[in-house]
Order: C-alpha cells, then sequence, then structure tokens
C-alpha cells in the first residue's frame, strides 16, 4: 500500500482518533491502573500490567488483576510495606514463563525503587538531565532495577535495549505514564519525559501494519526495527510519534489489516 506522506498522515490521524478514546479501555490491560487515582498506585500497577502483557488479552488482564489483589487492592502501600511473609502468596503467581520466583523480585526490586531511589519515575526520567531519550531511560532502569541480589532466570523478563531487544512492554508503560493528549486512555501523569522522546511499542502487530503502510524495512522485530518506524512515524507527528501505536495496533488486531 503506497501512499502520500500527506495520504499516510490522514489516514492514520483518522485511524488514530477512531481507537484513541475511552472504549479501547475495555478490552486492553491499561484498564488495571485505571482503577487507581493514586499516582504511584497507576504507576506501579501499569508497570506490573504491562510487565505481563503477552499473550492472549483477557488472561493477561486476569492475571493483572490478580496480583493487584494479593496487593490488597493498595499497590503503593503493599510495596513500601511489605515483609517477606507478606510475599509467600506470590510464589503461586504464574503468567506464561513470568513466574511466583520472579513476582517475588519484581516487588522487592520496586520496594528498593521506591525506598532509595524515589520511584519509578525519578529511575526512568534519570538520563533525561543528560539528553537522553525513552531509550537511555529504558536502560537506566534496568541496571537500577537489577541493582540488588536477583535470580538470574528473572533478567529476561526485563528488556534489554543495549541488546537490541524490542522492549515493546517498556515502551508502552512509557506511552501510559507520558502522553497526555485528554483522550482518557494514557495517563501523562509523568512530565519529566517528553512524549516527543518515546518510542513505538513495536509488537508483531504494529510490525507488521508498518511494513505494510512503507513505514519499516527492517524484517526482525527489534531495537533498530523500533528506531525505524518511530524515525517514520515522527516525520508525521514530531511532537507525539507513539500516538500512532492506536492506528497501528486497531488496524491489526480489530481491523486484521
Amino acid at each position: 500500500m503506497k501512499l502520500s506522506n500527506s495520504e499516510l498522515q490522514s489516514f492514520l490521524n483518522e485511524k488514530c482518533d477512531l481507537y484513541n478514546r475511552e472504549t479501547f479501555i475495555e478490552t486492553d490491560p491499561i484498564q488495571i491502573p485505571k482503577a487507581f487515582s493514586k499516582k504511584e498506585d497507576i504507576e506501579i500497577a501499569a508497570f506490573l500490567a504491562a510487565t505481563i502483557a503477552w499473550g492472549q488479552r483477557p488472561t493477561i488482564i486476569k492475571n493483572a488483576k490478580k496480583l493487584i489483589q494479593w496487593m490488597d487492592q493498595a499497590p503503593h502501600d503493599f510495596i513500601m510495606n511489605a515483609e517477606e511473609s507478606d510475599l509467600n502468596i506470590f510464589s503461586e503467581f504464574k503468567h506464561r514463563t513470568f513466574n511466583g520466583e520472579d513476582t517475588i523480585f519484581f516487588i522487592q526490586s520496586l520496594q528498593n525503587i521506591y525506598k532509595n531511589h524515589a520511584g519509578l519515575e525519578a529511575v526512568f526520567s534519570k538520563p533525561k538531565f543528560n539528553d537522553g531519550d525513552a531509550k537511555d531511560a529504558i536502560a537506566n532502569f534496568r541496571k537500577t532495577f537489577f541493582s540488588i541480589d536477583h535470580p538470574k532466570r528473572t533478567e529476561k523478563h526485563v528488556s534489554n535495549v543495549l541488546k537490541k531487544s524490542s522492549a515493546k512492554r517498556l515502551n508502552m508503560f512509557l506511552r501510559w505514564m507520558v502522553r497526555d493528549d485528554k483522550r482518557s486512555v494514557d495517563f501523562g501523569i509523568w512530565k519529566s519525559l517528553s512524549p516527543a522522546d518515546l518510542y513505538l511499542p513495536l509488537d508483531v502487530h504494529t510490525g507488521r501494519v508498518g511494513r505494510k503502510l512503507g513505514l519499516l524495512t527492517r524484517k526482525q522485530d527489534d531495537w533498530p526495527a523500533v528506531n525505524e518506524i518511530t524515525q517514520s512515524l515522527r516525520k508525521l507527528d514530531p511532537n507525539d510519534p507513539v500516538k500512532y501505536d492506536f492506528a497501528l495496533f486497531g488496524l491489526g488486531i480489530f481491523e486484521k489489516f
């Protein structure tokens, strides 16, 4: 499908408008943090939901709800006050290859981040002061996340952009936290990163649609592909390129484009 830049922009803007609205939340894992109003509850619930966001969406939502339920529906309070005995129940958690051992470490690492590193936003936004962008933010986050003793197996559950991982789930989490377009879907509660610095959450659907539309030529869904498709989208909207995630995802999932 070969469109001119202006035709492509018009087509994708129309699809953004169609999918970037409240009804999107009903079938998406973003509904998990939507249950909260406190900033820290939102970002912790969002991070955990994004972490397990692969596979069937109803299963992702069901398992994310279970995690929040086990945190007494108060993620920040639980993270700040959890003792070892409070974590035992999480040993039973399983979502695909993400198991109880991974879950317990994630809670311990989040506790370290909120007690010793001023919280998730502070960790992600630290490189910004050195002209960093979302790639640097993700790399810094991963380094901090695994700065305490951890099971080796758990490392695979936090994408390593320095090894060319596409980091789909972390880019999606950042989209949720940073974008603020008054459309009721993304939260826009983090002001220390700019929507202009975000990268597309590339997955099999957005990649396939992106290639059909000529936004992406690279065959693998890896970080160079994320960079390529995001640069293409920045030509259409340099201030908010990742809004097009709604268009590409909607075309792929709902329209089988």
